[in-house]
Formats: C-alpha cells, sequence, structure tokens
C-alpha cells in the first residue's frame, strides 16, 4: 500500500498592518467623516494611529467655515512634507497624504499647486472613494475628486459596519445648505440640501445599538432640515426620525446638531415635550441679534421670531437648555448693532454658546461688502461677548449643584476609579468610584459646578452588572 503525501498548504503570513492617521477640523460633520474614512480604509489593512510619525496615509480632514483654519491646513501640509521627505531620505518608505473635507473641495487646484507633497484631494462627498484613490495614486500624483454627484452615492457605497468602541456615535442624515447666508461657504463647498432615506439612518442606528451605542448625535448642515423619503415614498420630518429611534432598543438618549431657527417645525418642537429620549440641550444659531444685520446676512428671520420660538420651546420643554453661534464684527456692524446682540443674549440666557470674529471667505457675498469692521474694534466686542456668555455659562452649571440628573458614564477618568459622563445638558460630569458603570446612564447627586463640567456622586451605590439597562429616576 502506497501512502500518498499531501502537501499542507503553508500557513499565510498576515497581512502587515498599515497605519493611519486622521486629523480633524472643524465641525462634528467633520469627525462623523473622519470616523467613517477609517472604516473604509480598514478592510485595506489600515489601523489608526495617535500621530503622523509612523503612518503610512495621512489624512487632513478640513474646515472652510473660518480663515485661520485653511491656513492651519497649509500650515499644517508643510510640517507634513518635512516628515514626508525625510521617512524616504531614511527608511525608504512613502507616506501618502491627502486633503479632505472644505478646503479641498474650494481649494483642491490651489493646494495641488501650492503643496506638492499632497498626493490627493478629496471633497466632502467623494471619501468613500478612498480605497480607488489610492491604487491610482500609487501609479501618479495628482488626482483631485470633487462633491459633483449625488451624496447618496457615498453613503450606499460606505461599509455597514461602523468601527469604535464607545457608548456615543454621531450619526449624519442630511448634509449641504440652501439657505446661502452671506458669510457662509458651506453651500459652495458642501453643496444643496439633502436628507437620507429614513430606513438607511435606522439601519444604521440598530447597528450602532447593537454594537453598544446608547445615545447617538444627529448631524446635518441644518439637520432640522430633515425630509429623508419614508417607505411609502413621502418625506419624513425630523421630529418623525427622532419618535423612530426612540423606539430602537438601546437607544436612550437623541441629541441632534446644527439647527436653523426657520427649521423649526412644530412637530419639532412637540417632541421635544414628548420624548423623553430627546435631550433637553438645543444647539440654535442666531448669529446676530440685531435685525439690519440679520438682513445683510441673509438669515431670513429676525429676533422677534427668534424669541417667539425660544419662547414656544421652553413652553414644550421647560428645562431646555440652549446654546448657539455669534459673529461680531460683520461689515457695517455698528456699536448699536452689536448691543443688540447683547440683548439677545441676555434675554434668552444661554447655557453655552460659540462666538467667532467674522473673517471674510472667498467667494461669500459678505467678503465683498464694504463697511468692514477694524479688527480691533471686532476683537473688543468678541472679548465683552465671551465674557457675557462665559458668565452664564457658570452660572449654569453651578446652578446644578444640589439637583440629581442622569448621567450617561461614557469613559474612565484620570484618578482611581472615577469615570466621566454626560448630562442630559451635554456637559461633563466626573463621579468617584463610578469606572464600573460605563456604558450606563444612573442617577448622580451634583456637587458642584465648574466652568466646563460638573462633579457628582452616585445617589445610592449601583452594583456592577452584564446588564447595561438604564437606571434613572424620572425623566
Amino acid at each position: 500500500m502506497t501512502e500518498t503525501l499531501v502537501p499542507q498548504a503553508a500557513e499565510a503570513e498576515p497581512a502587515p498592518t498599515k497605519r493611519l492617521f486622521i486629523k480633524t477640523y472643524g465641525c462634528q460633520m467633520n469627525v462623523y467623516d473622519s470616523e467613517r474614512m477609517a472604516d473604509v480604509l480598514r478592510p485595506l489593512g489600515y489601523a489608526p494611529t495617535e500621530t503622523p510619525d509612523d503612518a503610512d496615509f495621512v489624512i487632513l480632514n478640513t474646515c472652510h467655515i473660518r480663515e485661520k483654519a485653511a491656513e492651519k491646513v497649509y500650515s499644517e501640509l508643510g510640517k507634513l512634507r518635512e516628515l514626508k521627505d525625510a521617512k524616504a531620505a531614511t527608511s525608504n518608505t512613502k507616506m501618502t497624504i491627502a486633503v479632505a473635507g472644505c478646503v479641498a473641495q474650494a481649494e483642491g487646484e490651489e493646494i495641488m499647486r501650492r503643496q506638492p507633497a499632497v498626493d490627493l484631494v478629496v471633497g466632502p462627498q467623494a471619501y468613500h472613494q478612498l480605497p480607488e484613490l489610492l491604487t491610482r495614486t500609487a501609479r501618479a500624483r495628482g488626482e483631485r475628486i470633487g462633491a459633483d454627484f449625488a451624496p447618496n452615492d457615498k453613503f450606499d457605497a460606505l461599509p455597514t459596519t461602523r468601527g469604535g468602541d464607545g457608548v456615543t456615535a454621531f450619526l449624519t442624515v442630511q448634509e449641504g445648505c440652501d439657505k446661502f447666508c452671506t458669510f457662509c461657504v458651506v453651500p459652495y463647498t458642501r453643496g444643496a440640501e439633502w436628507s437620507r432615506p429614513l430606513a438607511a439612518v435606522l439601519d444604521e442606528a440598530r447597528a450602532l445599538a447593537d454594537r453598544g451605542v446608547r445615545e447617538v448625535t444627529l448631524l446635518g448642515q441644518n439637520v432640522n432640515a430633515y425630509d429623508g423619503e419614508r417607505a411609502d415614498g413621502k418625506p419624513a420630518t425630523l421630529a418623525e426620525l427622532a419618535y423612530a429611534l426612540a423606539d430602537i432598543p438601546g437607544i436612550d438618549r437623541i441629541r441632534y446638531t446644527t439647527s436653523h431657527p426657520n427649521d423649526m417645525s412644530d412637530d419639532l418642537i412637540a417632541a421635544h415635550g414628548d420624548l423623553d429620549a430627546l435631550m433637553p440641550y438645543l444647539h440654535l444659531p442666531v448669529q446676530s441679534g440685531s435685525d439690519r444685520i440679520l438682513r445683510l446676512m441673509n438669515r431670513k428671520h429676525g429676533r422677534q421670531k427668534y424669541f417667539d420660538l425660544i419662547e414656544r420651546i421652553r413652553a414644550a420643554r421647560p428645562d431646555m437648555a440652549l446654546s448657539g453661534d455669534f459673529i461680531v464684527g460683520f461689515p457695517g456692524e455698528t456699536e448699536r448693532d452689536f448691543e443688540d446682540t447683547m440683548d439677545l443674549v441676555r434675554r434668552v440666557n444661554y447655557a453655552s454658546a460659540f462666538s467667532f470674529m467674522y473673517s471674510p471667505r472667498p467667494g461669500t457675498p459678505a467678503a465683498g461688502m464694504g463697511a468692514q469692521v477694524p479688527p480691533e474694534v471686532a476683537k473688543d466686542r468678541l472679548h465683552r461677548l465671551q465674557a457675557l456668555l462665559l458668565e452664564q455659562q457658570v452660572a449654569f452649571n453651578t446652578a446644578q449643584a444640589g439637583r440629581t440628573l442622569n448621567v450617561l458614564f461614557e469613559k474612565k477618568g484620570r484618578h482611581g476609579r472615577q469615570a466621566i459622563g454626560r448630562s442630559p445638558y451635554l456637559q461633563s460630569v466626573h463621579v468617584e468610584d463610578a469606572d464600573h458603570l460605563i456604558g450606563r446612564i444612573v442617577p448622580v447627586q451634583i456637587v458642584s459646578g465648574q466652568q466646563n463640567s460638573l462633579t457628582g456622586q452616585l445617589v445610592a451605590p449601583v452594583p456592577v452588572s452584564r446588564d447595561l439597562g438604564v437606571s434613572v429616576l424620572g425623566a
């Protein structure tokens, strides 16, 4: 009997891991886009790294809202060019550099001309094409991909699973803007308003819940303009989406940003009163308190409409905390206009806010307006506005002392068994002896409030449990 020897296949060597570094500028939508770029590249063997020093592929995901933000990108590219040249000279290794996002969309040709180290630029609607672009770039530099196609092409091409293991997640539901504020480049870099179909958003939310996500933040340039297609072909509103999300097991908290006052519909306001899962914290930018400046900004609403809207929102949800955006030094702004903004801030009383000094963006109508405000005047106004906003923020935080708030614990703190979570109002809450509660929502008594965070203690001992259910007081 002859024994036949069957040669054994050699065990395959694991594919070498390539390192991916993504630096994100700007808004939460860019954070979401960066996460999805990592998802797209993961099947190619790219694993994230915390520094560009050991990266094979570096992506700068850019924002074009502020002039300084765009200049920071060029500054960063200069440093990356030195690193790229050094790696090629010392270790004969290749680093690929890409610029993504809104600066890439607006200044793609200029980027390639100004910084030869850049291998490719990718607009915000094209990052799903990164694997294909990498293959092309290996052959020749100089590819630029824009955003001249439907956003659903991007979402349809994304992996159905997402990386990461946190208990909170961003979820883009709407992109683009049709408002054409005179200071803003978003309509030119992100395109017209477009909403993802309702079913697609819910599918992604269910996948996030299966992964352990407890809180989703819905993202959009004008997220409350959401009108994604339902199964019957009719548009759904953001309120309908919120109700549907609240029915998904595991999704216990819902937030959304950024909103426009003109899209704050009756059903969305009512949802804030009906849905415990919809958090009582609303980012609703107004930009200025002056009717004259609001007209110059093409905001399509006045200060009184904003006041009326806030009154209706607070009637539906009395514990609603508000956040806002403000621009000072807009072309033609007088001291009287600025005082109208200060008056609006005092009347609304914000829990937090973002404020900026106006910077002209090329191609926007405001950039060509006369009566540009001198920088020293705008800077003085910004300091006065920020002082008032900080005073309100500190007052709101310190007023939480003595209250019991439901806190979603997200991560371990720096000291001992400390854990850090988020209140319904998005404040960071530090609690001792709570590191076993990551992923759970539990009642916390607030001991003190500081400028940027709260300190709390557990209302009662909470046992260790595999069940990451909600342990709350009343909503």
